[in-house]
């Protein structure tokens, strides 16, 4: 028999899990995700979760509460009778209510390999850090911070040019097959769990705004996984004399390139100095503007300086 399963999930990286628990033939009965959000140039339309939109049109009922703090909310969520919630990137905490409401309890889908980046900006951070692996880890949920048994878990190497937005869409596909490979093992009472080994804990704090400039004066390898960890968004950053005037350009790919220099001196094309080596610059974005390769980019414009 099925199991019957409330999703709990909000952006693009939970829709492949909740497509293919729905195709596996389980009976998802009600789907969790964050409220409709202002949008549109004016912030006057409310706009709804990828995870929103994907289960309404697969004809599941959508839940999309503030928070689930309240008794309330609670109730509604127990009278559901799931036997287990799925639960991929939904953006709220869940209480030990909720987690101890369902026969099953609650099962979620990590995109690292814990302990390693716990927390809310894992992809980013396994980058950014410069490791060569991560994966997806489905883990038991419990009331701290990613620190469940882990039940299934799979490793996915990262490639030295690598980007936040490539490895997303990897790594939301493993997930989605780890999922259904979990949910089978469930409805067969066959999924054992490992406790979490207490070492080798890092946490994924979420990225700030304050972050994304690039630092010229930091090594070269430094700044090419600071430029792939924050691509596609927010996106790593400098300023760039174009023209006479001074323009904030964001930097989407990158690679390591030869010569050396003064940190932030521009050598030819679009290859900069840093404080160790030199990065090509691949793909840029001038605000306001469409991405643009390299070679599009130097058409257009004359660079005087990168500050």
């Amino acid at each position: 028999m099925s199991l019957r399963i409330i999703f709990m999930g909000t952006p693009d990286f939970s829709v492949p899990s909740l497509v293919a628990l729905a195709e596996a033939g389980h009976d998802i009965i009600a789907c969790y995700s964050q409220p409709p959000r202002p949008a549109g140039r004016r912030g006057l339309e409310l706009k709804k979760s990828p995870v929103h939109a994907k289960a309404e049109e697969l004809g599941i009922q959508v839940f999309t509460p503030e928070s689930l703090k309240s008794e309330e909310e609670q109730a509604k969520f127990k009278a559901l009778e799931a036997d287990v919630a799925i639960v991929i990137a939904y953006g709220l905490l869940l209480p030990k209510a909720i987690l101890d409401a369902l026969r099953l309890g609650c099962y979620n889908g990590h995109a690292s390999l814990l302990p390693r980046w716990r927390g809310a900006a894992p992809l980013q951070r396994a980058i950014m850090a410069g490791d060569e692996e991560t994966g997806v880890n489905i883990m038991k949920m419990d009331v701290g911070l990613d620190t469940g048994p882990i039940a299934l878990s799979e490793k996915l190497p990262i490639s030295e040019n690598m980007t936040t937005g490539e490895l997303h869409d990897a790594l939301s596909e493993m997930t989605a097959r780890l999922m259904v490979k979990a949910a089978s093992a469930l409805e067969h009472d066959d999924l054992p769990l490992t406790e979490q080994s207490e070492e080798g804990v890092l946490y994924a704090s979420k990225i700030e705004k304050a972050e994304s400039r690039i630092d010229w004066s930091k090594p070269a390898q430094e700044i090419h996984n600071h430029i792939r960890g924050l691509s596609p968004f927010p996106g790593a950053w400098c300023e760039m004399q174009l023209g006479g005037k001074l323009q904030r350009v964001k930097v989407l790919s990158s690679e390591l390139a030869g010569g050396s220099g003064k940190a932030g001196e521009l050598l030819d094309d679009l290859t900069v100095c840093c404080g160790e080596g030199a990065v090509k610059l691949t793909r840029v974005q001038r605000a306001g503007k469409q991405a643009q390769s390299a070679e599009e980019f130097l058409r257009g414009n004359q660079i005087e300086s990168v500050l």
